[in-house]
């Protein structure tokens, strides 16, 4: 379960448009994830620009980062989005059942 201070945390390093970007290309990635030369081709940014937004993210928790050979590959964490959009939807409605399950929201693997 996420805290306050991680959620604000995660809402923080998303505030920003750049890294919303970076963070929704992320997902729509899926588990193959991008190498940061990719991720900064598709955002239109540069490359030492990218490398600062990617370690917000990272301190955040948003993404992950794996080293296969020479490249880098960034993926969301998934695990963080949805303890998230749980922390933000803990006790909506009033303690009834909700339309947003966050608990039931996965991605292929």
């Amino acid at each position: 379960m996420m805290n306050e201070r991680e959620a604000v945390q995660a809402l923080a390093a998303l505030a920003q448009p750049v890294r919303l970007r970076a963070f929704r290309a992320l997902v729509q990635a899926g588990a193959e994830g991008l190498t940061p030369g990719a991720l900064a081709e598709a955002l239109h940014v540069t490359p030492s620009a990218l490398s600062f937004h990617l370690k917000e993210l990272l301190h955040a928790g948003l993404v992950t980062q794996q080293r296969q050979g020479r490249h880098l590959i960034y993926r969301a964490a998934f695990t963080t989005m949805q303890a998230l959009l749980a922390y933000l939807t803990e006790n909506c409605c009033r303690g009834q059942a909700c339309a947003v399950a966050a608990d039931e929201l996965s991605c292929p693997t």
